[in-house]
């Protein structure tokens, strides 16, 4: 989902410096009640473990440039559901940080853009479960159907927001390549739920696992 260098230049990549101070805004937000709900060791020990997710998720498996940009299995929903909503996004940004201070110097100056597609998805997960996920169900109990609505949330967001910066930068003379990339997202999207009720499943299996502070309070008990 990276924004590629070029796509938006100049004065124009200020906007996305706005956008990431929003985003940053809303995980701060999440971090402070997640410190309520579980402590400040929980929370850095779930971020630490989405950090590895987020790194691995981008350099390990299959990513393509596709389009206006590239695709890759990126699991929001996954991360979300396992960990909660603070640590999956202090995961996404500070793991794509990491990558591009280590491995992808050129996308550093993207890193605002990306970061916004990143997580404003993940913050309409965050609703959407709100949502259609009753209080007291576990998020290890969750069904198909509503993993598959989470998991298409955050891919269409995804999706939206790379269209939103290629517009933004480019015109509309980019449609064909959004068009194109936008497609390509819908194999993601029906992988991810299996990915994210087969991992839940494990979880629920690892004994005691709720009470190491590695999952959200939420993911193997009732709210």
């Amino acid at each position: 989902m990276h924004i590629e260098p070029g796509i938006v230049n100049g004065a124009k990549i200020a906007l996305s410096v706005a956008t990431a101070a929003g985003a940053a805004g809303f995980t701060a937000k999440y971090a402070w009640d997640a410190i309520k709900e579980s402590g400040a060791t929980s929370l850095i020990s779930r971020s630490a473990l989405a950090v590895i997710a987020t790194f691995f998720s981008f350099q390990v498996l299959p990513h393509v440039p596709v389009g206006v940009s590239e695709v890759h299995f990126i699991f929001g929903s996954t991360l979300f559901l396992l960990f909660g909503a603070a640590p999956a996004a202090l995961g996404l940004a500070l793991g794509l940080l990491l990558q591009g201070v280590t491995v992808a110097p050129f996308d550093l100056p993207q890193y605002g853009m990306n970061v916004t597609t990143l997580l404003v998805p993940l913050f309409a997960i965050k609703m959407v479960a709100d949502r259609i996920i009753a209080p007291k169900t576990a998020y290890a109990d969750v069904s198909y159907k509503q993993a598959l609505a989470l998991s298409t949330t955050y891919q269409a967001g995804i999706v939206a927001w790379v269209a939103f910066w290629a517009i933004y930068g480019q015109g509309f003379a980019a449609m064909g390549e959004i068009a194109t990339f936008g497609a390509a997202y819908i194999a993601v999207i029906a992988i991810e739920p299996f990915v994210d009720l087969a991992i839940l499943a494990g979880a629920k299996a690892i004994k005691g696992l709720d009470r190491t502070g590695l999952v959200s309070p939420r993911t193997l008990a009732n709210a």
